[in-house]
């Protein structure tokens, strides 16, 4: 009788366990999915930025054509600080999409 209680003990206990893993695993799958939006996210949010600053540079070249060479400078270097931010976005999914299941 002691060995019967051991082990209906034993099978809930597995059971308990299995609905865990049964629960978890939704999660587990779609990682790979957020992982993707973000990264498309970043690169589409990165494209926006550059386009923006872009834009702002030309616009501010045809009112005051003088100042060109340094609001070129400057808008090279917003326009990297924007990429570098999209390329650690995308690591970041990257590193999402390869995390271990919980």
């Amino acid at each position: 009788m002691a060995d019967l209680v051991t082990l209906v003990s034993t099978l809930a206990q597995v059971s308990s366990a299995a609905e865990a893993v049964v629960t978890a695993a939704p999660i587990a799958s779609n990682s790979p999915i957020g992982a993707g939006l973000a990264m498309g996210f970043a690169v589409v949010g990165g494209g926006i930025g550059i386009g923006l600053v872009g834009a702002s540079t030309i616009a501010s070249i045809a009112r005051q054509p003088e100042q060109a060479g340094k609001l070129q400078g400057l808008m090279f270097v917003l326009a990297a600080l924007i990429e570098g931010l999209a390329l650690i976005a995308l690591v970041f999914g990257l590193l999402m999409s390869f995390k271990p299941a919980l």
